[in-house]
């Protein structure tokens, strides 16, 4: 079997820096380029570097598993901690693609020796990378899913509102985006069903415009005698009615009151 290894060295600075850049977006860690190069260019070093040595399998492992913490190592910025993170990532990632690169082998019948792994020859380079551009794809939405996830559950807090002697304790959103204000005080945002349960009764004092991404349309506005957030007691707070469509959270939050007293 001829190998050329400039096409070797290619083939595996491509599949290693594609692999360091997921796990570094998976640890949320600083993608720098030139760190990042200098990684894969090492991990191809590595890739040309291990046939040249006859080690017995335990030892071999253990160099391979040692040569990508120092992969993580070299492409992570932030300290060790975040580089091993970076190469807990970088190990998951590993044996992802190549669990989805030994299933497209096998389903296409690409040569395989006992003992030798895949042939080169017998893998194409373009179905070797597109098998990375789909974990790109799709490592990528997965890891931008599962941070709004957590940020979202991170600005869910529980709440109490009181409007005469009626209290509802349910769980708010606080949302830097909800910038709505009414009188020159923060707005928060509750659902027609939720407004009915809270303000059954009582007249609205006004009405707001609410623009989401459905459009535009005008709401009315409502005081809340006291709303109790975070162990802080707001008194005659603001509510609207808006577009509340999660089972999370009943009521969009706004930032400020957190902050007050």
């Amino acid at each position: 079997m001829t190998v050329y290894i400039e096409i070797a060295f290619l083939e595996n600075f491509l599949i290693d820096g594609l692999l360091l850049y997921l796990a570094l977006k998976c640890a949320r860690a600083k993608v720098g380029p030139v760190r990042l190069v200098l990684a894969a260019a090492v991990g191809g070093g590595e890739a040309l570097l291990f046939p040249l040595f006859s080690l017995p399998a335990p030892l071999a492992y253990l160099v391979k598993f040692l040569g990508g913490i120092l992969l993580a190592l070299l492409a992570a910025k932030g300290g060790v901690k975040t580089g091993l993170i970076t190469a807990c990532a970088f190990f998951a990632l590993t044996f992802v693609l190549g669990g989805m690169l030994v299933a497209v082998y096998s389903f296409f019948g690409v040569a395989y020796a006992e003992g030798e792994g895949y042939l080169v020859e017998g893998a194409p380079v373009a179905l070797v990378l597109a098998g990375g551009g789909i974990l790109l794809i799709a490592v990528t939405r997965l890891a931008r899913a599962f941070y709004r996830h957590r940020q979202c559950k991170k600005d869910l807090l529980p709440c109490s509102m009181t409007v005469g002697e009626h209290t509802v304790r349910w769980t708010g959103l606080s949302d830097s985006g909800n910038r709505l204000s009414f009188r020159g005080k923060p707005v928060c945002v509750v659902s027609a069903l939720g407004a009915l349960a809270l303000f059954k009764g009582i007249a609205p004092v006004g009405r707001l415009r609410v623009s989401t991404v459905s459009g535009s349309r005008v709401s009315p506005v409502f005081v809340c005698d006291k709303l109790e957030l975070c162990g802080r007691v707001n008194e005659k707070v603001y509510f609207t009615v808006g577009e509340v469509d999660s089972k999370e959270y009943s009521v969009i939050l706004h930032t400020s009151l957190e902050e007050r007293s």
